[in-house]
């Protein structure tokens, strides 16, 4: 499957703004993924990180 294209933009809303808020929460859920806890967004054959930043950007994922 290819990479999916979210807009940094959209990241960084999520974020409150910080770029590095956006690498940490991606990176902490993808590995959160790769143990094998269920997406809150399925999508088949996506990647975990793809699928981390997805739900960042649709607020199911949010920074402390």
């Amino acid at each position: 499957m290819d990479r999916m294209n979210i807009p940094l933009e959209n990241l960084l809303k999520a974020t409150n703004g910080s770029i590095f808020q956006v690498t940490i929460l991606a990176a902490k859920r993808a590995m959160i993924l790769a143990d094998g806890e269920k997406p809150l967004i399925a999508k088949p054959g996506e990647k975990v990180l793809d699928n981390a930043l997805r739900e960042i950007e649709e607020g199911k994922i949010k920074s402390k």
